[in-house]
């Protein structure tokens, strides 16, 4: 790190307590490093990210809102968009106090993190690597396509077991005036899925359904060669696909056949769209 330069960090934790410790035990093993702010919830970090543009970031999982891989992830896809003038994309650090998803999940994709309470020892090994990621300022902190990889690895979160075979029906109920009514959607008619709220919409070209089913658990029960995840909330049979294009700030959209919906593709996932 040069001299005219001093590392910064912005920390993202809904315990404050938590956040204060970590912040203290920064000063005490990194006093070059500078903590431009302390948020609690995904949304703000990403926006304060942004805004201050880090060298470092502090993310906890389990936030409000977004968790800390998924707010990581939007930060990544709206990185690329500020322009030649931004900075590397920032070393990113998870803390979680979830020691088998942290062990089967991080060490997996090589990206760094802390295990709740943060213990000194295990801070200054995290420490002493992130100032070997920084040491040289002409280099980016990270290289931004492997982090890409890395962060689309980790959405769906912890390992699930596969589904003995692809769902074939989606079992939607719908409330009315006279009762409750189970559909039975083929999921051959399901042109996408995508979260909403404690739900997900089920759209097919005549309607749509919504179910409690949560998108990472649909994940593991659809076939990945029919079924493509396209953002952290999205997934859509690549058949029902007509046309892809993008923009000239690079932002890749989706025409589907049938239907007026135009889906948008978030960079993490655009290279899925690549002629042949």
């Amino acid at each position: 790190m040069t001299k005219t330069h001093a590392p910064t960090a912005l920390i993202a934790e809904d315990e404050a307590l938590l956040a204060a410790a970590l912040k203290a035990e920064l000063a005490a093993l990194w006093p070059e490093l500078r903590v431009v702010a302390s948020v609690g919830d995904g949304a703000a970090a990403v926006a304060q990210a942004l805004s201050t543009q880090p060298d470092v970031l502090f993310f906890d999982i389990r936030m409000p809102g977004m968790s800390g891989i998924e707010a990581a992830a939007a930060l990544a896809d709206a990185w690329v968009t500020q322009g030649p003038g931004a900075k590397p994309f920032p070393a990113l650090v998870f803390v979680t106090a979830y020691d088998q998803y942290a062990v089967a999940a991080f060490e997996a994709q090589a990206i760094d993190y802390l295990l709740k309470p943060v213990q000194a020892d295990r801070l200054q090994k995290t420490v002493s690597k992130l100032q070997l990621a920084l040491s040289n300022r002409s280099q980016p902190a990270i290289d931004f396509e492997a982090t890409m990889g890395k962060l689309r690895a980790l959405l769906g979160g912890a390992p699930e077991p596969a589904a003995a075979a692809p769902l074939k029906v989606i079992q939607a109920s719908v409330t009315s005036a006279h009762g409750s009514t189970i559909h039975m959607v083929p999921i051959d008619d399901v042109l996408y899925f995508e979260a909403a709220d404690k739900y997900v919409r089920v759209l097919t070209a005549s309607r749509e359904y919504l179910i409690r089913t949560p998108l990472k658990e649909l994940l593991t029960q659809l076939d990945p060669q029919l079924f493509w995840q396209i953002h952290r909330g999205t997934v859509v049979r690549a058949q029902a696909i007509s046309s892809v294009t993008r923009d000239e700030a690079g932002k890749t959209s989706l025409n589907l056949r049938g239907i007026p919906d135009k889906l948008v593709v978030s960079r993490l996932f655009g290279h899925l769209f690549k002629a042949m």
